[in-house]
């Protein structure tokens, strides 16, 4: 989707394609968010993703990373959780009559034909589940104006995946994309390919000057190679233009978790005056007096382009979590898990 563009020629980047620098106010401790992340390691050689032994600052922010959201899982999610999409799998199972807001591609045809009334066909939870994460790190990644920047929780929602699917030995692989860049890791199982992950994420290049994320690339490669129907999470901005389509060919296959990560100074800007605008992805600058009619026209502007960023989700049969950087990132994410294990649950006792 092109940035809009108003009346007066100026166009707005809304959603992470631009840099709005200004100078940082201190935040009073009693207003900053309640949760924030480990100290971020230092950015990487803008070159291909670091190899060898994991730098000391990363590693240990993953040990952190890892404690702080196992001690939330153990806390809050009990009983048999079969990762972020309990029920779901390639094997059919029994039919149940349907309800509002299942998914059409599961209706089963044979037993709605013989009843006169629509049916879905369950499936069969898998085992031995291959989930795959798709992850950007691109350089509009890069921007937060709160504690954490949306690399970062970008890397917490990773790892909160990835833990929940570790949990039930189910096998792992990623998909990494800085700009132009792609790095595929090969799906394993256990936490220790769940660090392996997190490392590459700390360890991945910038992406300062290198372009525009190439997320379709990135979504083509996780498709090709996940032969089998399994469990993908793309985690980005979803800004730029492209991966519309790919995102759709996805769903066709596999269950889809779109996790949309934005910054509160992407959906609104105050009237602060002059500006300096950055592309991070080129470089490109432009100076723009930000005043309270250009405040308006900027809101509006960049919600019309979230609800079609969430509108072409939807239409990929993607499951949404939006996260912003200045929220609890991990209680938006467990609640999410919630939900799904409630619905499975009625589902359960409809069938019976």
């Amino acid at each position: 989707m092109a940035p809009p563009t108003d009346p007066d020629g100026i166009t707005w980047y809304a959603g992470g394609d631009v840099t709005i620098r200004e100078q940082p106010t201190a935040q009073p401790a009693a207003t900053r968010p309640p949760t924030s992340l480990p100290a971020t390691p230092p950015p990487a050689p803008a070159h291909p993703w670091l190899a060898g032994p994991t730098p000391d600052a990363a590693a240990e922010m993953v040990r952190s990373m890892e404690l702080l959201i196992n001690r939330r899982l153990d806390g809050v999610l009990h009983g048999n959780y079969q990762g972020l999409t309990p029920g779901h799998g390639s094997e059919p199972g029994e039919s149940r009559q349907y309800q509002p807001g299942d998914d059409v591609r599961r209706i089963d045809w044979n037993v709605t034909a013989r009843t006169n009334e629509t049916y879905v066909r369950e499936q069969i939870a898998d085992r031995d589940l291959a989930a795959w994460l798709v992850v950007d790190t691109s350089a509009t990644m890069r921007f937060g104006t709160t504690l954490n920047d949306k690399a970062h929780t970008a890397m917490a929602a990773a790892a909160t995946v990835g833990f929940l699917t570790a949990r039930n030995q189910n096998r792992l692989g990623a998909v990494l994309v800085s700009g132009p860049r792609i790095h595929v890791m090969p799906p394993r199982a256990g936490a220790n390919q769940v660090r392996a992950i997190l490392s590459s994420l700390a360890g991945a290049p910038t992406g300062e000057g290198a372009g525009a994320a190439d997320l379709a690339g990135a979504l083509e490669r996780v498709g090709a190679v996940a032969k089998r129907r399994g469990f993908i999470a793309v985690i980005s901005d979803f800004t730029g233009n492209g991966w519309h389509r790919a995102l759709g060919r996805l769903g066709i296959r596999h269950d889809l978790l779109a996790i949309s990560i934005h910054d509160p100074r992407e959906l609104d800007v105050p009237p602060i005056g002059l500006v300096e605008l950055v592309d991070p992805a080129t470089g490109t600058t432009r100076e723009i007096r930000v005043t309270a009619k250009i405040q308006d026209r900027y809101r509006a502007a960049a919600d019309a382009e979230r609800v079609a960023r969430n509108e072409a989700i939807g239409r990929a049969g993607a499951e949404l979590i939006e996260l912003s950087t200045a929220d609890d990132w991990l209680g938006s994410i467990i609640r999410h898990v919630q939900e799904r294990r409630v619905q499975a649950v009625r589902g359960e006792a409809i069938r019976r």
